[in-house]
């Protein structure tokens, strides 16, 4: 299993997706975490796939609401990309979309075969965490049902062992909600990351590869 979970984007690290995944080529972009915003969402998907091709890789979007109902498509749809880049918004949106179109099931198999390297940033990265408790401080449940129109899911797909908070000290946060979260999660002795908006955590088999700025500095 191969993975970059960030806060934002890269973070930092660019190079060791790049280490990770192998030179830029196709990638899927994944914006469904966006699905409950209407008004913003062509826009927060462009965000992502213009960058992307700036630096040397042929994006695409693949939008899970495609594939409601059909997750064998999706999962030969999944399977032709080396790279699936699955960008921040409401990581309870994304959850159910997930499920909705069998990407949860898809993407499990194909990263346990090592088919494809899974890219995540904020609810891209926190939707693989064991479950969503404490994330509804950042992002609303209640926009699930009218995006979705299913019940929000609070389990995660559970691809590593602890909570992700992203947007640590970032100006993306201007509330501090995350580093609330954080505060929250250190003092109940939940296991978890606290990200930055330049770390990110690197999982390439047995091997986790923390890239956290130290407290402080």
């Amino acid at each position: 299993m191969r993975l970059f979970l960030s806060s934002y984007r890269f973070g930092a690290h660019f190079d060791r997706l790049v280490a990770l995944a192998g030179p830029p080529g196709r990638v899927a972009v994944i914006g469904n975490a966006c699905d409950a915003w209407p008004s913003m969402r062509a826009s927060a998907v462009t965000s992502d796939l213009v960058p992307l091709g700036k630096l040397g890789y042929a994006p695409e979007e693949l939008d899970l609401r495609d594939y409601v109902g059909n997750a064998a498509d999706l999962e030969r749809k999944l399977a032709d990309y080396p790279l699936v880049w699955v960008r921040g918004g409401n990581t309870f949106v994304l959850r159910a979309q997930f499920a909705r179109s069998g990407a949860d099931l898809a993407l499990s198999r194909l990263l346990a075969d090592d088919a494809l390297v899974y890219a995540g940033y904020s609810a891209g990265a926190c939707v693989l965490t064991p479950d969503l408790h404490g994330l509804d401080t950042l992002d609303d449940p209640a926009e699930v049902e009218p995006a979705c129109g299913i019940e929000p899911r609070w389990d995660g797909l559970g691809f590593v062992d602890r909570r992700i908070v992203p947007h640590i000290d970032s100006a993306t946060d201007p509330g501090g909600g995350c580093n609330r979260l954080a505060a929250e999660y250190r003092a109940d002795g939940v296991a978890h990351w606290a990200l930055t908006d330049d770390d990110a955590i690197v999982v390439d088999g047995p091997r986790i590869e923390e890239l956290i700025r130290p407290a402080g500095t």
